[in-house]
Parts: C-alpha cells; structure tokens; sequence
C-alpha cells in the first residue's frame, strides 16, 4: 500500500518521539547519578523529580542540535533593492559553554549587506539561536552565525559581534564578576572596506 504524504509524516513524528523520549529517560537516569556523585539524597522531597526536570531543561538549552538553517529560515528570503547596512542590535543570547556547562549570557549585534536579497527580521534571530543551543565557545558561535548569514544570503558583507558575560568565569576559577567577553567576525567588505566598517562600528556605537 502506498504511503501518503500525511502517513510519511505521522511516521516521523512518532520517530522523532520516540527519540525524544529516550533522550529524556537517558539524560534523566544520568543526572539522578550526578545527583548521587555529589553527596545529595536522590530520594529526598525536593529532588525526587529534579533530574527529570534537569532532562527537559538540556532538551531545551541544547535543542540546536536538533535544528538547521535550513529549516529556520524556510524561504524568508526576499528580493531586494537595498544595498545599504542592514542591521539587528541587542538579539538577547544564551548559550552553553562547551568545557564547564555552565551558562554565558549576552547580546548578539548582526549586519549585513544585501546583494539582491533580504532575509526575514526574525529569522536572524532564530539563526543566532540555532547555534547559541549548542555547546558553544564565543569565538565559534561568532563566525558559526556570520557564515550561516553568507550561506543563506550571498551578501556583499556580513558582520557579527557578541559580547557576552560567562558564568563559568563569574561563579569559578578567578570569579570575575564584572568582565565581558566580546568577539567579532567580518566577512566580505566589512573585512576588506575600511570605511564599510567605519561605518558598522559607528552604527554599533549608537
């Protein structure tokens, strides 16, 4: 019997459930060992649904994993006139650090300039969040979301800053408790024009 498009669907939903489920039941098991390794009463009143809940959380802070570009931007892309800067400030950002698991928290500043195309406000966005739930370093989410941009877009130029505090500094090791990471990557006439950049840092500065 032929499958139909709505049965090739169902099927892959119950799949992607089913693999979902067996994440949670894993991670789960693993946290109530974390619980156990640390000194705590697994089976006390307040933990006795903590790795379970812990499960959901990293199902939720790592779902980049699960996701793609692709997927995210879905045909938002538009043509365009423009050929000026184009830019998004202060996209809200939370990622994973990849060698403590402990948060980094800051702002995401991209820019762009088009070459015949424009990509949907929101999905820069959800493009920076694609990467940022992963297990991350900053320098790597940097330029991880300024070639996703070129990929997407084919602009003339792309340019990402993140500037982020990392909780792995502030709560360990020398316990900073003021200092901000920030890193940069530029691709097309942001590296290469002296002025388009002038520019870009005057429009971030504002």
């Amino acid at each position: 019997m032929h499958e139909t498009d709505f049965d090739l669907s169902e099927r892959l939903t119950r799949q992607d459930n089913r693999l979902q489920e067996n994440r949670l039941d894993k991670m789960e098991r693993l946290f109530g060992d974390i619980l156990e390794a640390i000194g705590e009463n697994r089976n006390r009143e307040g933990l006795l649904k903590t790795p379970g809940r812990a499960a959901r959380s990293f199902e939720f802070l790592t779902q980049g994993y699960r996701q793609s570009v692709e997927e995210i931007v879905n045909d938002a892309v538009f043509s365009s006139d423009a050929s000026e800067i184009v830019m998004v400030k202060d996209i809200e950002l939370y990622s994973m650090c990849e060698h403590h698991l402990l948060p980094f928290i800051g702002r995401a500043h991209v820019a762009y300039i088009p070459n015949g195309k424009v990509i949907g406000l929101s999905k820069i966005a959800r493009i920076v969040d694609v990467f940022a739930r992963r297990l991350q370093i900053q320098e790597q989410l940097t330029t991880q979301i300024a070639e996703a941009l070129m990929e997407v877009l084919h602009p003339t130029g792309v340019a990402v800053v993140i500037e982020a505090k990392h909780l792995c500094m502030m709560m360990r090791g020398v316990e900073k408790q003021n200092s901000v990471m920030k890193t940069s990557c530029l691709r097309g006439v942001f590296k290469e024009d002296a002025r388009t950049r002038s520019e870009f840092l005057s429009l971030l500065s504002q």
